[in-house]
This record gives C-alpha cells, sequence and structure tokens, in this order.
C-alpha cells in the first residue's frame, strides 16, 4: 500500500490484536485523522459522528448494540464482531454463578465480612451461622440453557462433566453449532419447556427485538420454585420487574446476572457483576486478534467474516486488481457491474456475489487496472452503496 490506512482506536485494545497491523502498512491510534476503520469494545457510537472516510467497523467482543449498524449498512460500512472469542470466559463465569447460587456463597461472604474477629467466640458464631448457608451440589441438577451458540455449547459440554441433566433451546441453531453440540443435550421445543423443567437456567442470546424480555412476568412462574436464574446475555433480555416479584412471590430461588442495575441492586437474593463475562486477558487478546485479522482481511482483500449486516465472502486473489462492491441487493445489480465493466474494456478474471436480507457484495477481479472513471461509473449505479478498488501490493 502506497499510503498508510489509519485505524482509530476506542477503548483499550489488546496489543496482541494491534500488532497484527504492520506499522508500514497502517497508523493506528486513538488520535487518527480520516480513519478507514474503527476498532471498539464498549464505547458507545451511536452518538458519534462517525467520519465519512470509515470503511469498516470492528467490535473486540460479540455484540453490537453499541454500534449503529443500520446507518452503517446504508454507507456499505461492514461491522465486524469476534463471535465465539470470548467463549470460555462466559463459560467459567457461568460455572462460577451456579457454584454461587448453589452454595449461597454471596451471604456466606456478607455474613464473615459482618463478624467482628477479636470476639472470644468467634469460632462458636462461625460454626452456628454457617447452617444458614448450607446449599446443594451440582451433580445431579437440571440445566436449561436457551441460546446453542459457542458458548452455549461450551456451557452444555462442562455441565455434563459435572454431572448435570442438561436440557437446551435455540430455534436458530447453525449446523456448526449443532455439531459441537454433545449428544446428551436433551432439545427442548421451548423457552417455557426450558424454564418449566430447569433448577438452573442460563441465557444465551444477543438482544433483538425477539428476545427483548424473553423472561418476563407471563413465564417467570414457570420455573421450578426455588430455580435459579443466570443472565450473562445481555441486560435487557430478563426482565427486572418481573425478577423482583418471582423473588418476592418465592418462585424464584435466585437471581444471577452480570448486570447490576437499579432494580435489583442490593437485593438479597440477586448476585450481580459488574460485567465480568469477558473480562479476562485470554478472552480480550482472542477478541482483539480475530477482528484485527477480520478488518485487515476485508481492508487489504474485501474478504467479508463474521460480519453482523454483511454476507460471508471470500475470494482467494487470481489478479492484482480487485473491486469490491456493496450494494442494496435488488435484481439486475450484476448485470450493471458487468456491463460497466465490459463498457470500459475490462476482463472478468473471477467474480462472487452474496447476499444477506437487503446487502448484497460482490468482489470482482479484472485482469488490468481499475481507472477512477470506472470506480465512479460504479458507483453511480442506483442502488450501489460502497465502491473500493484494492489493488494487490
Amino acid at each position: 500500500m502506497a499510503d498508510r490506512l489509519a485505524v482509530l482506536v476506542i477503548n483499550q485494545i489488546s496489543a496482541s490484536g494491534l500488532s497484527r497491523l504492520p506499522a508500514e502498512s497502517y497508523r493506528v491510534g486513538k488520535e487518527v485523522a480520516d480513519p478507514a476503520a474503527i476498532l471498539v469494545r464498549s464505547a458507545d457510537l451511536h452518538a458519534m459522528a462517525i467520519p465519512a472516510s470509515v470503511r469498516a467497523i470492528g467490535r473486540a467482543g460479540a455484540g453490537t448494540n453499541n454500534i449503529p449498524v443500520a446507518a452503517m449498512s446504508a454507507r456499505g460500512v461492514p461491522v465486524f464482531n469476534a463471535p465465539g472469542a470470548n467463549a470460555n470466559a462466559v463459560k467459567e463465569l457461568v460455572l462460577a454463578g451456579m457454584l454461587l447460587a448453589a452454595r449461597n456463597i454471596a451471604p456466606a461472604l456478607r455474613f464473615v465480612a459482618a463478624l467482628d474477629p477479636a470476639a472470644p467466640d468467634l469460632d462458636q458464631r462461625v460454626e452456628d451461622g454457617k447452617k444458614n448457608f448450607a446449599g446443594y451440589e451440582l451433580a445431579g441438577q437440571a440445566l436449561g440453557i436457551i441460546g446453542l451458540g459457542k458458548i452455549g455449547c461450551l456451557v452444555a459440554d462442562a455441565a455434563i462433566k459435572l454431572g448435570m441433566q442438561v436440557l437446551g433451546f435455540d430455534p436458530e441453531i447453525t449446523v456448526d453449532a449443532a455439531w459441537s453440540l454433545p449428544s446428551q443435550v436433551r432439545r427442548a421445543t421451548s423457552v417455557n419447556e426450558v424454564l418449566k423443567h430447569s433448577q438452573f437456567v442460563t441465557l444465551h442470546v444477543p438482544l433483538v427485538e425477539a428476545t427483548r424480555h424473553l423472561v418476563n412476568d407471563a413465564n417467570i412462574g414457570l420455573m421450578r420454585r426455588g430455580a435459579v436464574l443466570m443472565n450473562f446475555s445481555r441486560e435487557g433480555v430478563v426482565s427486572d420487574g418481573a425478577v423482583l416479584d418471582a423473588l418476592t412471590n418465592h418462585r424464584l430461588g435466585q437471581y444471577v446476572c452480570d448486570f447490576p442495575g437499579a432494580a435489583i441492586h442490593g437485593h438479597p437474593q440477586v448476585v450481580a457483576l459488574p460485567h465480568l463475562g469477558a473480562s479476562t486477558r485470554e478472552a480480550e487478546e482472542n477478541c482483539a486478534v480475530m477482528v484485527v485479522d477480520q478488518l485487515r482481511d476485508y481492508l487489504e482483500h474485501g474478504n467479508v467474516t463474521n460480519a453482523v449486516n454483511f454476507p460471508q465472502v471470500a475470494m482467494a486473489r487470481e489478479s492484482a486488481y480487485r473491486v469490491a462492491i456493496a450494494n442494496a441487493n435488488v435484481p439486475n445489480m450484476l448485470g450493471q457491474i458487468s456491463t460497466a465493466m465490459a463498457q470500459a474494456g475490462l476482463n472478468i478474471h473471477n467474480m462472487v456475489n452474496k447476499s444477506r436480507g437487503e446487502m448484497a457484495y460482490t468482489l470482482v477481479d479484472v485482469d488490468s487496472p481499475v481507472l477512477p472513471a470506472v470506480q465512479d461509473s460504479l458507483a453511480a449505479i442506483h442502488g450501489v452503496l460502497a465502491v473500493r478498488y484494492l489493488p494487490a501490493g
């Protein structure tokens, strides 16, 4: 690349990931001008004026609620994430959540913290108090998992190894996830079935309109008396009001979550953690490496992997001259693109086109350089959102 591409870094991104952007090709920092890409973790970009120079956004994590995805789609800008890169970290926290609840560890810690270490009868107070925190073992208990992606599959496997019975539900399970799911997992046909038959229920779904308040006033009463609900997914997936009512009415035993919202703060039957799901050194490194590699492959070669708003597209380079086109998924776009190139005297060496919902994406390798006038003619086609010329070298 003759000119180094600028990558704007928001939040703290692991150095392991940033090191994969070679200095001879990229300018990386928190103050760079005219960025070609943005790397972000949790910062909210909805209120940010995203520069017109931005061609891609990479989220070093799974959720993209903090990014204006629809607005980026309208500009032909892919939004990449790192699904599964933090899965092991979240899995381990789910296991910790079950143990916290089953062994009444949070109230036991509060009891110990309130003891006077100088009291002469300290040992006796400990012995008298411990009976209030007797719990139960995980082996033999039923765990219900709603959402069987990478995290859900890892949780299922770990729970089975602990001797638990596992019930899972995911209406949109992918082929890869289905292959990864342990055969011992019993398939449920609905969220309600999982709630009804599980001592522990853990949620692993994205927050979209269909999953907002997935657990709510209408179905939380189906849970076994004394059951434990765990939410390490997104805060809005569970109705806090429904949880509080269920705890008050002794329908729900405990609520363990990663979101200490105002409504549930301080409740004695709630264990709320400060969004620790992906907060491990390993998860941060995995997420950064994964999303940076995807971002670089897109910027340099136009390939798309794990974009939440673009189809998956990968094409091996067979020419030094490549054009990447993002466009609305409407009829005759390929015909118009091919015609524009033919009129410019360009021979198409290879082409791939994929669509996802309203978005389509095309990679074209041609046998000779693509002049700026040709790029402009492609950009002028009605429905084309973005055109990028990606010569090799």
